[in-house]
């Protein structure tokens, strides 16, 4: 009889582990071979795993991103074009590491010099585009340092465009994931972070990306690798599958394979545990809210869905939503006037909430309107 019971229990439990989603354990820190390292979810900025977040290290080229999130933001408000031409001065010229040669007063496109700091990582030319947006280094590099603060990057200070190794230019592995994060909203970008071989000069300059993930990891999308003495190893790297967009930073590696190894186990782990969907506005969030004083009495709805929900493998049947909606609103009413929200938690945690939005917008009753929809209403009657 004991047996029995003993033999109900066993599968009765082998039944529960059935049914429950398939997870990957925990990552571990041994697994990441690297001293500081993040993995940021992009859409939402969630962390899914840190490792030394906040110690200030060196970057090296991973420099280069921000370099290219002002580039980007000069040619998105129309400041510079791709097919301006940029003249390499002395300075940049000069500049030694990674390059394509830059000889003084040699001109390339906008384009051109964006290839060859993406894919090549090229030094001389992230100068050049420096000095071609604001006039000189010292001017892009206060651009820089500014734009790091008003993204909170506190952990970061720069004191050159390109990365190359001098005293206080340091940041941390999360102050790259915000700017990684930053640069990818421009589109852009990927035009330059995915393309694996190009050519300059006439196709006299080979360029071959420093991104060797390109070649061996699925849903890669970029960004930007990082060698020098002091900083070791790094790469921030972007990959996206079924809605997921992960960046990936390992800062400090002792090799270069250990770097994109570590990567590789960031983005694996983040695709393996975690999903996005979308949710499912409850009914309710939808219904007319009365308006006071108004010209009409009520005002339609709308929710304002901005972006998907991260969630763990699995538990999209468990997200709850909660609506919240004002019982009247006092005319008058504005178009897109947030009436209510919609709030959507995951055991018990918010994991993202969505406004409620009057559809259209509702005048005041005054003795004008009154009077005009009186004399309206008589001409319709004779």
């Amino acid at each position: 009889m004991k047996l029995k019971k003993l033999a109900a229990c066993f599968l009765a439990v082998m039944l529960i582990i059935a049914v429950l989603p398939l997870r990957a354990a925990a990552l571990t820190d041994a697994e990441v071979k690297a001293p500081a390292a993040v993995l940021m979810e992009a859409q939402t900025g969630k962390l899914l795993y840190e490792k030394n977040p906040h110690e200030k290290r060196a970057c090296a080229s991973i420099t280069k991103v921000m370099t290219l999130l002002l580039v980007m933001e000069a040619l998105d408000s129309g400041k510079i074009k791709l097919t301006d031409r940029v003249t390499a001065s002395d300075h940049a010229a000069s500049m030694g590491g990674s390059d394509i040669w830059l000889k003084p007063g040699e001109t390339m496109t906008v384009n051109d010099m964006l290839k060859a700091t993406v894919i090549a990582s090229a030094n001389d030319a992230a100068v050049a585009l420096a000095e071609y947006v604001a006039g000189s280094e010292e001017s892009f590099l206060q651009q820089m340092n500014e734009k790091a603060a008003a993204l909170c990057m506190k952990d970061t200070t720069f004191k050159n465009c390109n990365g190359l190794d001098e005293d206080g230019h340091l940041t941390s592995a999360y102050d790259v994931a915000v700017m990684s994060r930053e640069l990818i909203k421009h589109k852009k970008i990927f035009d330059y972070t995915k393309t694996w071989i190009d050519y300059l000069r006439d196709g006299k300059t080979q360029l071959v990306n420093t991104n060797k993930l390109l070649k061996s990891y699925n849903g890669i999308t970029g960004l930007k690798t990082g060698t020098t003495g002091k900083a070791g190893s790094c790469i921030t790297a972007t990959a996206q599958r079924d809605g997921v967009q992960l960046i990936a930073v390992v800062l400090g590696s002792p090799s270069t394979k250990d770097r994109f190894s570590a990567a590789r186990t960031l983005l694996d782990y983040g695709f393996a545990n975690w999903s996005v969907t979308t949710p499912v506005i409850p009914k309710e969030a939808l219904v007319p809210v009365r308006v006071k004083n108004g010209m009409r009495d009520t005002v339609e709805t709308s929710v304002s869905q901005n972006g998907s929900i991260l969630i763990p493998k699995g538990k999209a049947k468990d997200i709850q939503y909660k609506v919240t909606l004002q019982e009247n609103v006092t005319a008058p009413v504005t178009k897109g006037q947030i009436v209510g929200k919609v709030t959507c938690t995951l055991s018990g945690e918010v994991v993202r909430e969505y406004s409620i939005c009057a559809k259209t917008g509702v005048e005041p009753i005054t003795f004008q309107s009154v009077f005009y929809l009186l004399a309206k209403h008589l001409l319709k009657m004779n």
